[in-house]
């Protein structure tokens, strides 16, 4: 299989998230869900510097382009919050099985939107995690 690359970093930000899912659960174990908002933006931002000075990066600066990174980051600012107030509060396997599934909104709006077409396999996939959510959930 030729992945151009992409397969490894795909499987690396899958085992990634499962990792921050783990650790922002035991942190809120430990700290309030507020605190671990605090301390997670802090480790992003030490690894965004790191990456950011080995590469020698010169931000562009293209309206269109900052105005959807901005909405990015607050989309995924507001998800952060939300996943940990919901993981202070609910049963672990639950809380991540369901905020996992946040690329179903992704591919609906890609669908919707952009006009991306959506194969009868990836329908039958789509149909199979919304019924995984419901299996979870009950």
């Amino acid at each position: 299989m030729r992945t151009g690359g992409w397969f490894i970093a795909a499987l690396t930000a899958l085992f990634m998230w499962g990792l921050w899912g783990f650790f922002a659960k035991l942190a809120t174990n430990h700290i309030n869900s507020k605190s671990v908002l605090v301390f997670t933006t802090l480790g992003s931002l030490l690894v965004t510097l790191l990456v950011l000075g080995t590469l020698n990066f010169r931000p562009e600066m293209e309206a269109r382009g900052i105005a959807f990174a901005t909405l990015s980051g607050l989309a995924g600012t507001v998800a952060t919050v939300s996943f940990l107030y919901a993981i202070t509060k609910g049963r672990t396997s639950v809380v991540v099985t369901m905020s996992a599934l946040y690329p179903l909104v992704t591919i609906l709006l890609t669908f919707f939107i952009l006009k991306e077409q959506i194969t009868l396999r990836q329908g039958l996939g789509i149909m199979f995690a919304l019924i995984a959510m419901v299996l979870f959930s009950t």
